[in-house]
């Protein structure tokens, strides 16, 4: 935004704080119309294109490994010209975090206009850093529903006064650049997202797309940047932070045996040329929740992603298969999945174990839901903290247990062996009623075979334990072996997560 119109902006929600000393509740934007220039990107989009692609379809490159993921983004933002926008609910302030924003920082420098939108509820007291950035001529920062209040125990009483607005958290993952290219999935901004943290590092997966569908993750973005949910993050009441590191003394991400991370457009161009011919050109499509609900205490109704994830399931003939780090359904939910398994559709799920979980609430939800799931005919699957895949993903076992957490935070659906999607949507409670969530959908046999491969590798004795039901009980098994209570958990644990199981919360986490 031109800075006259930005400053005309938050004059006017400056003028509606007066008297109340709280944040307004909501904010009007000039919208602003997006233009698409030719660009470096764009030019090696139409150079990896076939012969025979039709208009309509896009290129599509799964990212699994966490070097691929941060590789990808560090040459797209390497070689953007014109506009990099990103949506993320998480950005951490770590090593790529930092990384991440300084390549960005950079870009601006060169003339590239950035605009980030961050959910806040994982802000975490950094407004002071983001005012910073957003400081910069070609950076703008929004933040997607803000708590008023800022600090100690009064942000979390205002949160609770106004829990059916600020219950509702953006939770979608964009990374658009030069309106070329895109990245969407699952994967926030993070060192445990990039295989790179010495305290846990998850399982995930994103897309790297071009083509037609761009511009409608494109459209998505600017939806919600446009939204009167989306607040100027100068608003939040932070100070421009003058002990920032500078640009030579953040460090740059390094991993033990993959390539160094492209620095230069010259790297960048050579990693994206090389990416892009392994790219599928298929049907592609993108969903995503408005970013405000037309009755925000409607908490009974499935938004767009989940309805269009239901109907998709539907369709199913033959198989469903599905990865989510957090896995609830409701007795309706329970409902379908039995009537779709009693058409002869084999359904299979695999998410955390209690072992591989990082947060107990959210595993305690899903464990009270465990043997409802088995009895409405979904195979269970868990996984194991000690996963084969970690290894395969970091390629470094100081990254892995038992020095270094693994979890999962995939969150992907195959149907049939001809539908894919990856998004932000875990199967909960959660991403059905409440958060805003974007999915992409691929419609392609190649693509969708070549998942479930992957997943199915998932479900091996390797990587996860097997759930059964025997006279009523829950048993996991590997192998030969067997447990009657979650492997690898300690009884304080158990005992934290029964108690939860008891608590009326299990939409909420």
């Amino acid at each position: 935004m031109p800075n006259l119109k930005r400053s005309a902006v938050i004059a006017l929600a400056v003028l509606s704080l007066a008297g109340c000393g709280s944040l307004p509740e909501q904010v009007v934007h000039s919208n602003e119309p997006v233009i698409f220039a030719t660009s470096t990107l764009s030019q090696l989009s139409a150079k990896s294109e076939l012969s025979d692609v039709s208009e309509t379809e896009s290129a599509v490159v799964l990212q699994e490994s966490g070097w691929d993921a941060l590789a990808q983004r560090l040459a797209l933002v390497e070689l953007a010209e014109h506009t990099i926008d990103i949506q993320y609910y998480i950005w951490n302030s770590d090593v790529s975090g930092l990384y991440l924003a300084n390549r960005l920082y950079a870009a601006a420098d060169r003339g590239v206009k950035v605009r980030v939108m961050l959910d806040d509820i994982n802000l975490n007291e950094r407004e002071d850093l983001l005012t910073a950035l957003d400081a910069h001529p070609n950076i703008e920062i929004r933040v997607f529903n803000p708590i008023p209040t800022r600090r100690g125990v009064t942000k979390w009483l205002n949160f609770l006064g106004d829990f059916s607005r600020l219950n509702r958290r953006m939770h979608n993952k964009s990374f658009t650049v030069d309106g070329a290219y895109s990245i969407v999935g699952g994967r926030n901004i993070g060192d445990e997202y990039f295989d790179l943290s010495e305290q846990i590092n998850f399982k995930d997966r994103d897309v790297l797309v071009s083509g037609d569908v761009v511009s409608d993750i494109q459209s998505g973005f600017v939806e919600y940047w446009n939204s009167r949910w989306a607040y100027p993050v100068e608003l939040l009441g932070g100070e421009v932070d003058t002990s920032l590191p500078t640009s030579d003394q953040i460090a740059k991400p390094s991993y033990t045996s993959y390539p160094s991370l492209p620095d230069n457009p010259s790297d960048a161009s050579r990693l994206l040329t090389d990416v892009m011919q392994g790219a599928h050109w298929v049907d592609a499509s993108y969903v995503y929740d408005e970013p405000i609900p037309a009755e925000v205490s409607d908490t009974d109704t499935p938004k767009r992603t989940a309805q269009y994830l239901s109907e998709l399931v539907d369709s199913a003939t033959d198989s469903v298969i599905m990865e989510s780090a957090y896995l609830v359904f409701d007795d309706s939910q329970l409902e379908e999945w039995q009537n779709l398994e009693q058409t002869g559709v084999d359904v299979k799920a695999l998410t955390n174990s209690m072992a591989s979980n990082d947060l107990v609430t959210n595993h305690s939800a899903y464990a009270g839901r465990r043997q409802d799931m088995l009895e409405h005919g979904i195979d269970l699957y868990e996984l194991k903290p000690d996963s084969e895949l970690c290894v395969e993903s970091t390629k470094d076992s100081t990254k892995c247990a038992p020095s270094v957490a693994y979890g999962l935070h995939t969150k992907s659906l195959v149907i049939d062996d001809r539908i894919a999607s990856i998004g932000s949507f875990n199967f909960n409670l959660r991403s059905t009623y409440l958060n805003t969530e974007s999915i992409l959908v691929i419609n392609d046999q190649e693509v969708a075979k070549a998942l479930n491969e992957k997943m199915e590798q998932a479900l091996t004795d390797d990587n996860s334990w097997r759930l059964e039901l025997k006279d009523g009980d829950v048993y996991w098994l590997s192998g030969d072996s067997e447990w009657d209570k979650e492997p690898e958990t300690g009884k304080w644990r158990r005992m934290q997560s029964g108690f939860l199981q008891l608590l009326p919360i299990e939409k909420y986490l």
